[in-house]
């Protein structure tokens, strides 16, 4: 079983930031494969998914916590499924890449990102991979506001792709594992 999670922070006053392009990676991923994200639990809002295409079933995850506690949902979870963190990919947005670039890594650092931080934190290892979507660095010297804000017309289409290539990197991390997505995904701009 494979442990898919997305991040951001819950309410509509978030949609459309930069802080959660996670969740907008996880719903395209989840509409490409016909997956639901209808359950509520685990201070996350979540979904299983079967299907022959993939060789073990997944679990899509949007924590519910606010970005800085993602860990205790995803914590949560693993703990009740048995996974361990070479079973869990995590999508969240990253100022140190250019705007609309993505990048896989089997694991690292938070690098300053409190998503993923928290997550670091819970499990206790950094050994957990993740789909990076960039979101490029701030123009002011805020990064809070930054990310809490909107992209523009333009940033906003390049995200978009990214966030395509980011639903298809979660597919083939669940068909081919994770090298082959690193391999077609890494590197490629929007």
């Amino acid at each position: 079983m494979k442990l898919f999670v997305g991040l951001g922070n819950p309410g509509k006053e978030y949609e459309g930031t930069r802080h959660n392009l996670g969740f907008d990676a996880l719903d395209a991923f989840a509409l490409s494969i016909g997956a639901d994200i209808d359950r509520v639990g685990f201070k996350g809002e979540y979904g299983i998914f079967k299907n022959p295409a993939f060789p073990e079933p997944i679990i899509l995850l949007k924590p519910q916590t606010f970005m800085n506690l993602s860990g205790e949902s995803v914590q949560a979870l693993a703990s009740f499924y048995h996974l361990e963190a070479k079973d869990i990919v995590v999508a969240y947005d990253e100022m140190a890449l250019p705007e609309g670039s993505l990048r896989i890594r089997p694991s690292g650092s938070s690098g300053g990102h409190k998503g993923i931080g928290s997550i670091i934190n819970y499990l206790h290892t950094e050994q957990i991979a993740r789909i990076r979507i960039g979101i490029g660095e701030p123009p002011f010297h805020n990064p809070v506001d930054f990310v809490l804000g909107k992209p523009s017309i333009e940033g906003r289409k390049k995200i978009d792709e990214a966030i395509k290539l980011a639903a298809k990197a979660f597919a083939l991390i669940a068909s081919q594992g994770l090298e082959m997505a690193m391999s077609i995904c890494n590197g490629k701009k929007s």
